[in-house]
């Protein structure tokens, strides 16, 4: 087979791929990151990168022509799903293109709750043997700690039953022994370890991978750690890459194997910044969506994608360590919490128990937003559950210019009478393309300066040069080309507004729907909380103001942050909060939008800014029907 070599730029890596391989199969060999939204089929566009040597790759394809300018092309443009190596090249990855670092909000919100573990450890004194007492060491062992806890139920490891011989003697037959539950032992240590006691709570997310390192003694927080999700390079939805690990058995294994790594990776971090073995950590309690569940315990998530979206399990999973690869203590518990529905996770369960909406008298609408995005509505009476496919365009996916919130994404935009345009960007860089919360400023901006309609078209009699034609579809002008890293101007198409539009209704529809079913409407709410790492970057004035939140009082508007981590983190300190997190999974009542008859309408009427029923929106009413009158 021939050989070629390819070099990337401007990160200085090469690498030997096989002739015919596509640009992007490559990068990914050498552990770069590239957008690839569409999963490699050479529909989004996302994958442009720049080849020095053009006869050095395949030839164009139509999928490719259709996606890049002419003047791409002249400048040597390919997508790299698409092109395929043929020599030794030299490849180029713009900053609009690379997989770079996000800005990841790694803490939330939380209900305080008394220090009570599941792991817990005692100090235990065997009897030396003598020829009186010639019992198997085992058998001394639960006699001992017979002592102290009842043994019917215990279950002792077998990989701890090779060791008790060896770790019995040479602690004189004086021990630390650490329990779960006060059913599996799991570690026989010196005594000297009693008060190291550690947990890691963990948030394992589409985008991010975000742990806490935790003493389960007073129940600090020892280090924290965050990583992008390694699975991105197969797509970055969950759809993705469930199609992904359908197609083939070893796909399932290798999105598996990517989260344990990950997983390991911040473990080390975390140990290795706070001088702890990893070895004492005893129980991670992990949650994360329903597809994210399934890829980290190794199970096939094909059917939750598949109508009636039924999961492999649903209640508690307790397993041990090694049986996960994960690198604390081998016969450690790792914990998942359970699920709701086929797409309402243990995160949305850690969300619950984080915001205290399972035990609170308050009446409170609870939206993680994300590609997937789960509602809840409720108090302690009744909780009410349901998910909705708003889309990846929060993310910045779907969107001509839109991206991940990194360094060099705007995040923050203010569009003036006279249609200037102020921004801010993550890292005070230079832009490089939108981020969620500035689509939102955008469309909401947009609206109010008589930009935009209440159907969301652009408004063509304005007179400004920023509302443009370019490549046969009409475009507004956020940053001009002289103004960013790319060289390129940053734009909001008309598909970029209907793909917000279609976000946005399916959230709001959401909403309405889960009110009707209580029989509440939204001026009876106590609070709204905004959860997840996007959350906390939104201004609630234009959330209210497109119809992505239901519109009420701004200080009724709560922010709280990645409360799925901080929920695993309560689950992790607390045997009740475990008990209130299977209670939850039971209780909440899941409703299915897929077949709610209301729903098609709801979604529809919500499609327009903020929403076609202007009196569901009270506190915009007067102007939006003095701007159209």
């Amino acid at each position: 087979m021939d050989i070629a070599t390819v070099s990337f730029e401007p990160d200085g890596r090469t690498v030997r791929a096989l002739v015919g391989i596509a640009i992007l199969e490559v990068a990914k060999t050498a552990g770069i990151g590239i957008r690839s939204e569409c999963f490699g089929k050479g529909l989004c566009g996302k994958c442009k990168v720049i080849v020095k040597n053009r006869n050095a790759l395949s030839e164009l394809t139509q999928n490719e022509i259709e996606r890049l300018s002419m003047s791409e092309i002249r400048s040597g443009y390919r997508l790299a799903c698409q092109a395929k190596v043929l020599k030794d090249t030299v490849i180029t990855i713009p900053a609009e293109t690379r997989l770079s670092s996000r800005k990841i909000e790694i803490s939330g919100s939380e209900k305080l709750v008394k220090v009570d573990p599941l792991v817990t450890k005692v100090h235990v004194t065997l009897p030396v043997p003598t020829l009186s007492d010639a019992r198997a060491d085992y058998e001394r062992f639960l006699g001992a700690l017979s002592k102290l806890i009842d043994v019917n139920e215990v279950e002792v490891d077998h990989l701890l039953l090779k060791q008790l011989p060896d770790v019995i003697r040479h602690s004189n037959f004086d021990v630390s022994v650490t329990i779960w539950g006060n059913q599996k032992v799991i570690s026989i240590e010196l005594a000297d370890s009693l008060n190291e006691i550690f947990g890691f709570a963990i948030d394992i997310g589409t985008s991010k991978i975000v742990g806490y390192l935790v003493d389960l003694v007073n129940g600090n927080i020892l280090d924290i750690a965050s990583i992008e999700n390694p699975q991105i390079i197969y797509g970055e939805d969950i759809m993705t890459r469930i199609t992904f690990g359908m197609a083939k058995p070893k796909n399932l294994k290798m999105l598996h194997k990517l989260l344990v790594n990950a997983v390991n990776k911040i473990i080390y971090e975390t140990c290795l910044r706070a001088n702890i073995k990893p070895n004492r950590i005893y129980e991670i309690v992990a949650v994360g969506n329903t597809a994210m569940h399934h890829f980290f315990l190794g199970l096939q998530p094909m059917y939750t994608a598949l109508s009636p979206y039924t999961p492999v399990i649903k209640r508690q999973v307790n397993i041990r360590a090694r049986e996960l690869n994960i690198n604390i203590n081998p016969s450690g518990i790792i914990t998942v919490l359970p699920i709701i529905a086929g797409f309402v996770g243990a995160d949305a369960v850690a969300d619950v128990l984080a915001t205290g909406m399972y035990d609170s008298t308050e009446l409170s609408l609870l939206v993680d937003v994300g590609t997937n995005t789960e509602i809840f509505v409720g108090n302690s009476r009744d909780l009410l559950s349901c998910s909705c496919a708003s889309g990846p365009a929060f993310e910045g996916m779907h969107i001509k210019c839109g991206m991940k919130a990194v360094t060099g994404a705007i995040e923050k935009v203010n569009i003036h009478s006279d249609f200037t345009v102020e921004y801010e960007t993550i890292g005070d860089e230079k832009p490089v393309g939108l981020c969620g919360s500035a689509v939102i400023d955008i469309i909401a901006e947009m609206f109010k300066q008589g930009i935009i309609d209440y159907t969301g078209k652009f408004n063509r009699n304005i007179k400004t040069s920023r509302l443009r034609r370019s490549n046969g579809e009409t475009e507004f002008v956020i940053a001009w080309k002289h103004e960013t890293a790319t060289g390129n101007a940053i734009t909001v198409t008309q598909k970029d507004i209907h793909e917000v539009q279609l976000a946005k209704a399916a959230i709001y529809a959401g909403c309405s729907i889960l009110f009707k079913k209580k029989g509440i409407n939204e001026k009876q709410l106590d609070k709204i909380l905004v959860a997840g790492s996007f959350g906390n970057y939104i201004n609630p004035e234009n959330a209210v103001n497109i119809g992505l939140l239901p519109d009420v009082p701004k200080d009724k508007i709560i922010f709280v942050g990645n409360t799925a981590i901080m929920g695993a983190k309560m689950a992790l300190l607390s045997k009740e909060i475990r008990k209130k997190a299977d209670e939850i999974s039971r209780k909440v009542r899941y409703l299915e939008l897929a077949t709610d008859p209301n729903f098609k309408e709801e979604f529809l009427a919500a499609t327009f800014i903020p929403h076609e029923d202007l009196n569901r929106f009270p506190s915009i009413k007067s102007f939006c029907i003095r701007r159209d009158s």
